[in-house]
């Protein structure tokens, strides 16, 4: 293990030698496949490029509503770009698809020029992924999103006439040269989009680390694959367009699907955020109503009982006027630490409110609960930190002390009260008995 630690150790310094080198291997590797994949006599089936090319259009569309989705949860502006540029994007290549299959009509000319609909669609989408990075880099959210989603649309919009306006103005318009070691030398300039786009993604993976930035570096390293392998396209459906656009879908079924799954992971972070407290971790006053809830409906099933403790800290404000508030803080994660650590893996520990907790003690008795509480009260009394704190506690039972949620609140609240007054010091431990 100490000599593979080492080794890694000496590797380091040359890590910026290691990413070049297989850079520009894989880049060889990539050139080396193109070439010979264009001397390949093959025709891709014109109905299964067509059902490929609408697949890919289905997958932008997909894509511009999840990220629709996303900015109106998040206000993310990267997230609106990329949904108005998938959206643009997909118009394009639908539109394209149609001309597309219509030009395979007209006869082997045809085979030869290069769609227009597929340069636009896919430059357009290269340089918005930059902007997108660069927005993100600068303002990340919006301020104002209804007005921003207009402003994004009419930039998109802009920036789509502007590519269309590029290409139908070069001298020279994108065509297949036949003979050429590269047929299509037009692709070469979306691939460097591309790939200026993964670069920036890349160097992006230094700041947020999540699984979505190594998706976008991914995605945007194989587009400029794709271009890079339709450059070597001698004829349309030949084996390097095919394989361009076989590269072209996987990178948006890639996109998509690491979105999906990043919202997922989104939507159960701001789940468990709703059913949990902020300081302490434990379950808040809604799940703990739920808790209370499915153990009346389980008791009145099964005739089991169950029980309710309430804890409430003792000198919390002194604390807080003496130490700060910080380690007032620090005094109430101390107690749902306890909690937590030493209730049983059956119960629900919650935070009540303010310098309350509450436990739900599933078919637990008088004598269960008894032990439950003192081994609480205990931990927390020698739990070596300072200051000292301590709590006072009370319990409720089912269905003795109550048949309904308040009602066991309620009894809880009294007993606790009934301690609190008595005084909830160390020589106190042996009235809690009587308290439950």
């Amino acid at each position: 293990m100490g000599v593979s630690v080492g080794i890694l150790r000496n590797l380091y310094p040359h890590r910026r030698v290691l990413r070049v080198t297989a850079s520009v291997a894989g880049c060889v590797l990539l050139l080396v496949v193109g070439v010979w994949s264009g001397q390949l006599n093959y025709a891709a089936s014109r109905q299964a490029y067509f059902y490929l090319d609408i697949a890919g259009c289905f997958l932008c569309f997909f894509y511009a509503v999840n990220g629709m989705v996303r900015f109106r949860s998040t206000y993310d502006r990267m997230s609106l770009i990329l949904a108005f540029g998938f959206f643009v994007s997909g118009v394009i290549e639908t539109i394209a698809c149609f001309r597309f299959y219509d030009l395979l009509g007209r006869g082997p000319g045809a085979l030869l020029h290069v769609p227009l609909g597929w340069m636009v669609g896919r430059t357009l989408l290269g340089i918005l992924l930059i902007a997108a990075v660069i927005v993100e880099r600068r303002i990340p959210n919006a301020r104002e999103p209804g007005r921003e989603i207009a402003a994004a649309l009419v930039i998109v919009a802009a920036a789509a006439y502007l590519t269309s306006v590029a290409y139908l103005a070069a001298p020279a318009a994108p065509v297949v040269h036949s003979g050429w070691l590269i047929p299509r030398p037009w692709d070469l300039f979306p691939a460097g989009i591309f790939a200026v786009a993964a670069v920036f993604f890349w160097k992006r993976l230094k700041i947020f680390t999540g699984g979505l930035g190594h998706v976008f570096f991914w995605a945007a390293v194989l587009n400029a694959a794709c271009h890079v392998a339709a450059s070597f396209s001698g004829r349309l459906l030949d084996v390097p367009f095919t394989l361009a656009e076989l590269l072209k879908v996987s990178s948006y079924a890639l996109m998509l699907g690491g979105a999906l799954l990043d919202n997922a992971r989104m939507f159960e972070q701001v789940r468990q955020l709703a059913a949990t407290d902020a300081l302490t971790g434990l379950a808040n006053y809604r799940r703990l109503l739920d808790a209370i809830n499915g153990e009346l409906e389980r008791s009145r099933r099964t005739h089991r009982p169950f029980a309710v403790a309430l804890f409430d800290m003792d000198g919390l404000k002194q604390i807080n006027d003496r130490h700060g508030h910080l380690v007032g803080s620090r005094a109430l994660c101390r107690l749902g630490q306890v909690l937590r650590m030493h209730c049983r893996a059956t119960d629900t520990a919650a935070r009540y409110g303010g310098d309350e907790f509450a436990l739900v003690l599933p078919e637990a008795s008088p004598e269960i609960t008894d032990r439950v509480v003192r081994r609480i009260r205990a931990r927390l009394a020698n739990d070596g930190e300072l200051p000292a704190v301590s709590v006072s506690s009370g319990a409720a039972f089912y269905p003795e002390d109550g048949d309904s949620t308040e009602k066991l609140l309620g009894a809880a609240d009294r007993a606790l009260y009934q301690m609190k007054n008595r005084g909830s010091g160390p020589a106190k431990l042996s009235r809690i008995a009587a308290c439950l």
